[in-house]
């Protein structure tokens, strides 16, 4: 009998199996029984993240490690299937160690490793700064040039994984003599003695994100800490990438939302099959989804006006999606679903945060608007 030769490629897990498969052990197990201490007592796991950080969470997308941003995604999908709050942790960690690299500064590539091996940890102070950019409200921190730097005034409402020792990438306007604007710095915020940190008032979500309001006074930035300078361009650049990274998020509240569908089909499918949003129905778009955003991937640091209504336009339709799909995931789990430990009714109001965080779908259509007006023929 002949024997048919099968690829070896088939039978070894690649490094990138590897490495969803390490998360993914992280995720079910010690983040899956810590979700509900995270969501209802605020708990901020950063033992967590330092294993994940360990497995290899957060590296993936950096350029020193090829640059696999489908990998960063579907690692943070991964991680967001079991608690949406380290999900959110786990872009904001993400984002701010490609600020990093892709600053060019050697003193931040230097404090790079640290940040992705999870030794620190640090997120990222852009709400305010984007939807400045995008005439939406205006820019909170101001920035004056002095010897060998910048001064820093100004507050900020709402910034996530940061505390005390830890930092976040952030933007100033910088002010001329006259009081107009010149440009924006970006700049990476060190928590030390300087920076004063406010409670913010409790939300409905997300409470373990360690989430504060900051306060600067005359907060000095030297050299060693610039990001970009001006930002202008450099946020030009990493737009579509920050953007990118955030649909993890959303596919890995999908993805959890479709378990739970499927865990009751064989009890309650003769009953929830009169539902809207059916599991084959979601999965349908889902896969669709993933399709584009695969093709997206690609090039996060694609700069041209089509790509960017694409890629704003996939964040909303994951963020739409992830809204209809736990909804429907606790319509079909019915009262077991509502119960105040159980994952439904949390990934719904982990959904909600999902649309509404920075940029939010009203921000995602309203960019797209104004970008698709810039286009039409006058």
């Amino acid at each position: 009998m002949n024997s048919v030769a099968v690829p070896t490629a088939r039978l070894i897990p690649s490094a990138n199996e590897h490495l969803l498969q390490r998360v993914s052990a992280i995720a079910q197990g010690p983040l899956s029984e810590a979700a509900n201490r995270i969501d209802r007592e605020g708990y901020y796991p950063l033992d967590i993240m330092a294993r994940l950080a360990e497995a290899g969470a957060f590296s993936a997308h950096l350029d020193r490690n090829g640059g696999d941003f489908g990998l960063a995604v579907a690692a943070t999908r991964e991680i967001t299937r079991s608690c949406g709050s380290t999900g959110f942790l786990a872009w904001c960690h993400n984002v701010c160690g490609l600020y990093m690299e892709q600053s060019g500064n050697p003193a931040l590539q230097t404090r790079l490793l640290d940040h992705v091996a999870g030794r620190r940890f640090g997120g990222t102070a852009l709400s305010n700064p984007m939807k400045a950019m995008a005439g939406i409200e205006p820019m909170l921190l101001r920035a004056q040039k002095v010897a060998g730097g910048y001064r820093i005034n100004g507050s900020l409402p709402w910034v996530s994984h940061i505390a005390p020792g830890q930092y976040c990438g952030a933007i100033a306007g910088v002010d001329k003599a006259d009081g107009s604007r010149s440009h924006e710095i970006m700049f990476l915020l060190d928590l030390d003695e300087r920076v004063e940190l406010k409670h913010c008032p409790e939300f409905s979500g997300m409470e373990g994100t360690s989430t504060w309001g900051i306060r600067l006074s005359d907060y000095f930035v030297g050299e060693e800490q610039l990001i970009a300078d001006p930002a202008g361009p450099f946020i030009q650049r990493v737009r579509a990438a920050f953007i990118l990274l955030q649909i993890g998020m959303a596919t890995g509240l999908v993805q959890a939302s479709l378990d739970s569908m499927h865990e009751v089909e064989p009890v309650l499918g003769h009953v929830n099959q009169f539902l809207h949003d059916r599991p084959e129905v979601l999965q349908a778009e889902f896969d669709e989804l993933g399709r584009r955003v695969a093709g997206l991937l690609h090039t996060p640091y694609e700069t041209s006006k089509d790509f960017l209504i694409d890629v704003l336009d996939a964040r909303v339709q994951g963020a739409d999606l992830a809204l209809r799909a736990t909804q429907s995931a606790l319509l079909h789990q019915g009262a077991r679903g509502y119960l105040m430990s159980a994952g439904p009714q949390r990934r719904i109001r982990e959904a909600h945060f999902v649309a509404i965080v920075t940029p939010a779908i009203k921000h995602l259509r309203y960019q797209m608007h104004r970008l698709m007006q810039e286009t039409l023929p006058v």
